[in-house]
């Protein structure tokens, strides 16, 4: 969520329910970290795995520690090698992530426990492909070294009241969209809702290109399997596109100092009709936007960003492992899938009929849509260590117009080539 991480910033709220010390090993605690807003979609639906595991394993409590995403990112090396570390933790998807603690050797091999317990049978091809890992980190095929159990893609926010109240048509096509956003510059408004210094600007302009892009781009791109050329027909029209519109003013050039967080404000206050983010912000707009709003898959392309959602993975260290286990049972059991659909999350295995909320109903249809269409095209800063960052700075050069997009290919080429693993 991030990165799709980046937006998974709210930290665990949930207090420790006692257990034994860290770094004990008594067979009755459970110790668990993970870095979901006890609100969100997934953070409800894992409580309540909390408590069904507590009553399936009576005598055995669960053990929270509280941890923010950057912060289990930034010590996750460190603690992994120590006695502190959990027995099941949450963590982000991805060769420079989950890819590199596993070739590190800091995470447990689950492939045995993955196909005895089916999960392989739950997951789609696109979700499987952030959970395997092979020798050198990169992921897509090897050992198992994480279970998700949520998936996650991007897809277009828009405000029917705004829509309604300029006379609007509701986007279906391209076309449409950026007749749209023609019709609110016009009446002095900025259609897109925008984060230049986190991730949404940076995806914007991943968007434009895989609407140009097919599956093979993707995997040469995302796994190596060919070589990647920043001055393609789709990675230049994403970035012409981009700072194009920006001089049209469909994104504002002010927007460029902004977080995913203001961006996501700015749609719900009403300041932006559209916003292009992930499913990550479904649960929070169900809660808090006071409009008439809808969703639509980017018209135009069978791409679009998305993945299975971050890992539960096993510390190498855990001490329980078997109870870790037993926990990701549970959070892929049918009643934990389908109140986590019924909350606003993307389940990987719920029951269809069981998801009674009609909004959750057109997430998860549409979620299907993409899978159905091997549409999940994963994160543009996936790719390479410290990759994420460098989108960031000259994505924001491209709205501030000190750079052309050339040169932001030029630039973006040369950070990744040199963060390409070496075959």
């Amino acid at each position: 969520m991030a990165t799709a991480a980046a937006v998974l910033t709210g930290s665990l709220l949930l207090a420790s329910c006692g257990g034994s010390d860290s770094g004990s090993s008594d067979g009755k605690t459970l110790k668990l970290w993970h870095y979901e807003a006890p609100n969100s979609a997934m953070g409800v639906a894992w409580n309540e795995a909390i408590k069904e595991f507590e009553a399936k394993h009576p005598g055995v409590q669960v053990k929270f520690e509280e941890k923010g995403f950057e912060q289990i990112q930034k010590t996750a090396p460190m603690v992994l090698n120590s006695s502190d570390a959990p027995d099941i933790m949450e963590y982000n998807k991805g060769n420079a992530t989950a890819g590199l603690l596993s070739k590190q050797g800091l995470l447990t091999d689950l492939t045995a426990e993955v196909t005895e317990r089916g999960w392989d049978k739950e997951l789609s091809a696109g979700v499987k492909t952030t959970s395997q890992y092979d020798a050198n980190g990169v992921m897509g095929s090897g050992k198992w070294y994480g279970v998700p159990n949520y998936a996650e893609y991007t897809m277009v926010f828009y405000n029917k009241d705004l829509f309604k109240k300029y006379g609007v048509a509701e986007p279906k096509t391209f076309d449409d969209l950026t007749s749209a956003m023609d019709k609110f510059v016009a009446k002095g408004i900025t259609p897109l809702a925008n984060a230049g210094a986190e991730y949404v600007a940076q995806q914007y302009l991943y968007q434009l290109a895989l609407s140009k892009a097919d599956r093979s781009w993707v995997d040469s791109y995302e796994l190596y399997k060919g070589k990647t050329d920043f001055h393609d027909a789709a990675w230049t029209y994403g970035a012409t596109t981009f700072a194009d519109w920006v001089k049209k003013g469909y994104i504002s050039k002010t927007s460029s100092g902004s977080k995913a967080e203001d961006a996501g404000v700015a749609f719900i206050q009403g300041k932006n009709p559209i916003l292009f983010s992930g499913s990550w912000w479904y649960g929070r707009f169900k809660a808090e936007n006071k409009f008439d709003w809808g969703t639509v898959l980017w018209p135009g392309s069978n791409l679009t960003l998305g993945s299975g959602g971050n890992l539960w993975v096993v510390p190498k260290g855990a001490k329980n492992k078997d109870l870790a286990y037993d926990f990701i049972d549970i959070t892929m059991s049918k009643k934990i899938q389908n109140l986590l659909g019924n909350k606003g999350g993307v389940p990987v295995a719920a029951d269809a009929a069981a998801i009674t909320d009609p909004q959750a109903k057109t997430l998860i249809a549409d979620f299907n849509t993409l899978s159905v269409r091997d549409g999940l095209a994963f994160y543009p800063d996936w790719p390479v260590p410290g990759f994420y960052d460098v989108l960031v700075s000259e994505t924001q050069k491209l709205m501030t117009g000190s750079e052309k997009p050339d040169a932001f290919l030029s630039s973006v080429q040369k950070a990744y080539d040199k963060g390409v693993p070496q075959q």
